[in-house]
Parts: C-alpha cells; structure tokens; sequence
C-alpha cells in the first residue's frame, strides 16, 4: 500500500497555485473535450461482413479460406501504413496441420503506446450446434462468430487512413487465425480442450509480429453484429483488465447504449483475449454477445455454430453502435 505524506510546505504552495492548477485543468478537460471523433458507417462496416460471407466458409485449408485472405491483404494495404502477415503451421484437435495467417494492420506503427482491436476472421468447419443434427458436419458462414469483428474493424481501417489518429498513438488491428476449430460436440471427451480454440491467438501471443512488441490494452470484438445484442461485463474481462472493460462500459453508457452493454458480470468465456493477457502481458477484454436467461443451452448467441450464423443475421445498427462506442475510446486515448 502506498504511503501519503503530508509536507506543509506542499500544501501551501498547491494553496498559492490552486487557482492556476484549476485553470490548467479546465483547459485539459476542454481539449479533451474537443477530439473529433470521425464518423463511422455502419452501413460500410456491413459490406466488409458481407464480402467476407461472400467468399464462403473460411475453413482453413479451403479456396476460399484463402481467397479471403488475399483480400484482407490487399485491402488492408491501401489503408494501413504497415500490413503483416504472420505465416504459422498449427495442430488442431484431431492431429490434421493446417498453414494458418494472421494479418496485422498497424496504424502508426513508430508510436510506443499501442492499442490493439482484435477479432478472428476464419468459421467453424463444423454447425455442430445446430438443432438439426444432419447439418452438424456443415461448415458455417460465420457472419456474426468472427466476420462482423473483422467487418468493424475493416471500417475502422478505412476510416483512420483519411482521419488521422494522434502520431502518439499506434493502432493494431489483427485478424485472427485458426480460432474455431476445436473439438466438434460429436468427438470423444479426451479431444476436448481450451487449448485447442483459439490457435492463431496463441501462436501471436507467444511470438508477435514485431520483436520486442508491447501494447496499452487490447479490445476482442466477437459477436458483435446481431439484432439486439447483449454485452455482459466478460468474466475474464473483469478479472484481468478491469479498467479497460470500465473504460469502454462507461464510454458506451454516455452514448446511450447501456441497454445493450450490460453494467454486470457475464460467463467467463475462454476466448482471444485471455491468450493475449496470459501469454503477451496485455490488459485484454472481450465485447461479445452473451444470453442471460437461466433456461439456455448455451451462453452465446442464438444461431452461434449452427448453419443460420449468415448474413440475414447481421444488424448494420449493431455494427454502427459497436463501432461508435470503439471509435470513441481510441481517438480519446
């Protein structure tokens, strides 16, 4: 516990300046006052979702897995100052390898005081949570589980490239890899593991793409474009980077959409996020869309792994509230 230790000598000469401390303080809380956040479309932020559906399923190891990657590449490079691609080969639950990439947009990359926003951007090879168990071997579109982060953060892209963000602040944005290709509910119990989720985020938590790389927070966005949504305070979230998950709670409440981000504490989820906390070091949380009603048979979204997570899921009015609320606390930082 820190000590206070009061001087008088202190106290007198805070007393003699006060009222110029309380002038340079209002002028602080003015400044701060006056960051032009730029507009973000929801509207735009629906089209990113909607070509990535577009391409297909993005299991990896299929043509269109890759297809969609060269786009986020390329697309990302008229936006981004600097893209990566971190190549990496990844076992997944039933011994198959598969070549995985995440790709790393950085905005300001000079700046030492980085923010990362994060979603994955491959789908389910499995809707193994669909009601009708015909379909359960069917890979999922994946609209909102994965593509309506990455479609927020592809607006957020082509909006920081025309808006400039301060020089002082690096933005990351990184789309995933290999997160959802854990055990199917069908296999036997031995195969089901947390550490089989989540591949891509590990494997960049362990070795980022820069050497030496460090970051402020991070912030997952998953699930996050559905009609209606609900955003409990994350467990995880909660427990390890409390101020972030305030932060942004707060920032949504004074825009008006505390009906949506919840002011209590959700299931804990082991998702991206506690990968990046865990193995990197980074205050990380999780904005994702959890029920709340007792009588469930799961946490998540309704259609999450069924062969109905399409686009006729996907709110262009989430998108937009999602997207003001992370737009605001970045361009405030």
């Amino acid at each position: 516990m820190k000590k206070v230790f009061v001087i008088i000598a202190i106290i007198i000469a805070f007393i003699s300046c006060e009222s110029g401390n309380e002038t340079k303080q209002t002028a602080q809380k003015q400044e701060k006052k006056t960051v032009k956040v730029p507009a973000f479309s929801g509207d735009s932020a629906y089209y990113f979702v909607k070509k990535q559906c577009d391409f297909g399923p993005r299991v990896p190891g299929t043509p269109a897995h890759q297809q969609c990657a060269e786009w986020f590449v390329n697309t990302l490079n008229r936006y981004a100052d600097t893209v990566f691609v971190q190549d990496f080969r990844t076992r997944v639950y039933d011994g198959k390898v598969f070549d995985g990439q995440n790709i790393i947009a950085a905005f300001n990359p000079q700046a030492k005081k980085r923010i990362i926003i994060a979603a994955h951007w491959d789908s389910r090879p499995y809707a193994d949570n669909d009601p009708d168990e015909k379909n359960w071997q069917t890979p999922i579109d994946g609209a909102n589980d994965g593509a309506s982060g990455c479609g927020i953060m592809m607006e957020m892209a082509r909006v920081i490239k025309s808006h400039r963000i301060d020089d002082n602040i690096g933005i990351d944005l990184i789309f995933f890899d290999m997160e959802d290709y854990g055990a199917p509910k069908w296999a036997d119990e031995s195969l089901h593991d947390d550490l089989a989720w989540g591949l891509g985020s590990q494997y960049w938590s362990k070795k980022q793409h820069v050497d030496g790389y460090k970051a402020y927070y991070g912030i997952l966005l998953d699930m996050v474009g559905a009609s209606n949504p609900r955003f409990p305070k994350e467990y995880y979230s909660q427990a390890n980077a409390a101020w972030v998950l305030n932060r942004v709670w707060r920032t949504a409440r004074e825009m008006g959409y505390d009906e949506h981000f919840i002011n209590e504490i959700g299931d804990p989820i082991n998702d991206d996020h506690v990968y990046i906390t865990h193995y990197a070091g980074i205050p990380a949380i999780d904005i994702i869309h959890l029920v709340g009603d007792d009588d469930r048979t799961s946490c998540f979204y309704p259609y999450w792994h069924t062969i109905n997570d399409n686009i006729e899921q996907i709110d262009l009015k989430t998108l937009q509230m999602v997207g003001n609320v992370v737009m605001k606390v970045v361009y405030n930082e």
